[in-house]
Parts: C-alpha cells; sequence; structure tokens
C-alpha cells in the first residue's frame, strides 16, 4: 500500500471530525453522527483505491451510504475497509471525551456482524500473555509481569455496564485500578498500547465492529487482542454464520480479526482523549489532532493540521 495513501486516509477522518464536531454538547447523536457519515463518503471518493465497506453503518436498507459492501474510493488498489464515523455519539452529544472518527484498511478484514464481542486488549509488552478464557486475575498479573510493575499500578478500562459488574469487582479484589467509560472502547484500547497515557488494558463485551477496528490499530502498534463473539440469540447466531463466522464460540486473535501486512490505520479525535486533542474551531478554520499507522513499516504518525475554511480569517494564533 503506497506511503502517500496514508495522509489521504487522514484527510477522511478529519474532514468526519471537523464536520461532526459541530454538534459537539448540542445533544443530537443522530445530527452529529449524520455530519461524519456525510463527510466521510464525499472525501472517500477522493481516494484512489478500489475499497469495500465490511464494517460501517449497516446493511443497505439501513443506510444510505457507507453500508456494508459498498464500493468506496477513485479507483485503485483493492482493500476492505472498517469505517466508524462518529465512534462515541453519545459522547459527542453530550461534550464529553474519547469521541473519534475512525477507520482501519487491510487486504481482509473480519466481517464482523453487528453483535457484542468479548475482548481484551493490551500493549507491544504484554503481547502473547493475555487468555480471554482465563479468570481476569490471572490475566492481570500476566500484564503486570510484562509490564514489569504491580497490579496495583495497572489501570484497566472497562465499560460502565451491569453486565460488566461481576468483572468490576474482580479487577477491584486483585487490586488493580479502574476507569470506567460510558460509550466508545476503541479510543481506550488504543490508549492501552502506547505509553505515557496511564492506561494499561481494556476487557469487557463491547460491539464486534467496533472491536475489529480496535484489532488493527493494535496490529500497527505491535499489541494484542483476543476477542470472542458473544450472540445473545439464534438469530445473532445465524447472522455471524452468514457473515461467515461459523465457529460462534471461537476465540479469535488479532490475526484472525485483521488480516495481511498492509494494515492501516487512521482516528482524528473529535473529543479530547488521553491520545488526542478534539477539534478546534477559530475564526477562518479550525485545528485537528490525528493518529495514522502503517502495520507493514511500523510507522506511527501524529498529525496535527490546521485547515483553512477562510483564508482572510485564518489566524493561527488563535488555534
Amino acid at each position: 500500500m503506497d506511503r502517500e495513501l496514508a495522509l489521504e486516509f487522514v484527510r477522511v477522518t478529519e474532514a468526519a471530525a471537523i464536520a461532526s464536531g459541530r454538534w459537539m454538547g448540542r445533544g443530537d447523536k443522530i445530527a452529529a453522527d449524520q455530519a461524519a457519515v456525510d463527510a466521510m463518503r464525499s472525501t472517500f471518493d477522493t481516494v484512489n483505491i478500489s475499497g469495500t465497506v465490511v464494517i460501517g453503518e449497516g446493511e443497505m436498507d439501513e443506510a444510505p451510504m457507507l453500508y456494508i459492501g459498498e464500493k468506496v474510493g477513485a479507483g485503485g488498489l483493492e482493500v476492505d475497509i472498517a469505517v466508524d464515523p462518529l465512534e462515541g455519539t453519545n459522547l459527542v452529544a453530550k461534550g464529553l471525551p474519547g469521541s473519534i472518527a475512525v477507520l482501519a484498511i487491510a487486504p481482509k478484514l473480519l466481517h464482523a456482524p453487528d453483535m457484542y464481542m468479548e475482548k481484551i486488549c493490551v500493549g507491544p509488552k504484554a503481547a502473547g500473555k493475555i487468555d480471554i478464557n482465563a479468570p481476569v486475575k490471572q490475566n492481570l498479573k500476566a500484564v503486570a509481569s510484562g509490564l514489569d510493575r504491580k497490579i496495583e499500578d495497572l489501570v484497566v478500562v472497562i465499560l460502565d455496564r451491569p453486565r460488566h459488574e461481576k468483572m468490576i469487582q474482580e479487577v477491584r479484589e486483585a487490586g488493580a485500578r479502574i476507569r470506567l467509560i460510558t460509550d466508545g472502547d476503541v479510543s481506550p484500547a488504543i490508549s492501552a498500547a502506547v505509553e505515557g497515557t496511564g492506561i494499561h488494558m481494556l476487557i469487557g463485551t463491547g460491539g464486534a465492529p467496533e472491536g475489529v477496528i480496535t484489532a488493527a490499530a493494535l496490529k500497527c502498534l505491535g499489541g494484542d487482542m483476543q476477542a470472542k463473539l458473544f450472540p445473545e440469540n439464534d438469530a445473532e447466531v445465524e447472522r455471524a454464520r452468514q457473515m461467515g463466522v461459523h465457529d460462534i464460540n471461537k476465540v479469535l486473535t488479532i490475526d484472525d480479526l485483521v488480516q495481511g501486512d498492509d494494515v492501516m490505520f487512521a482516528a482524528t479525535a473529535i473529543t479530547e482523549s488521553d491520545l488526542l486533542r478534539g477539534v478546534k474551531y477559530f475564526g477562518g478554520g479550525a485545528r485537528t489532532h490525528s493518529i495514522v499507522m502503517r502495520y507493514k513499516t511500523g510507522t506511527v504518525r501524529f498529525v496535527d493540521a490546521i485547515h483553512a475554511f477562510d483564508r482572510k480569517k485564518l489566524y493561527t494564533k488563535q488555534c
């Protein structure tokens, strides 16, 4: 995959973030999401790829654009694309931290059905040490050992949901600290693989499509992830089978979720996070903060960009 495409994918997430960020704190998550979708889809038309959306806004009859199976791009390299134009719709609507515009590109991505997925995500130093079927304390010990610290030094991110009450109690009894989040587990999972964020692990059950996007980022960063689909009824089991997942109980490794070496990931913050700064608007433009990664080269770039809407009003000192 051409190196030049890295910045092209950042342009896609930047466009979604800038459009959606205008709705921050305005209480309308639907409008915020639609703004992100519209901007991301139109920008894809300028990128020289032949992409197929395998994770997007839903089926064609549910979503007018960025639907599963939609072809995007101006022509070029054939790739699978996973997108979430606005990961954390509630976060934007309420003006809370952690929302991002995100996409992942690979030769082959798991066609994850829209259902729950059990996840455990860690950084490079704990790679190869986790076991999603093991007790929570055992995984905490393994991660602590990989990081050369005590369990008490760890910070674990978990979605604040009733289904996680037992897991939260187990983490606390083991001695680790917890950061509970209300929505959006992609950004904190990535933070677990970046030193200096203060996040060391993410565990729990969240969206399966988001899990595949997370896996792409962790693969680029040298981190690790294991996952298991968590269907809630027979219909979801059948849906998974229709999408090619025949063993619903299989432990999915990071290479099951994201196949191949030409893996890329890009994200732009909409609101603040541990890793990225949110969109800031000023007279004549906006400033964005993004991350883009390539697995093949091991490159991780942070992109701090100023966008001029009206050059006559653009003063960078206002950023």
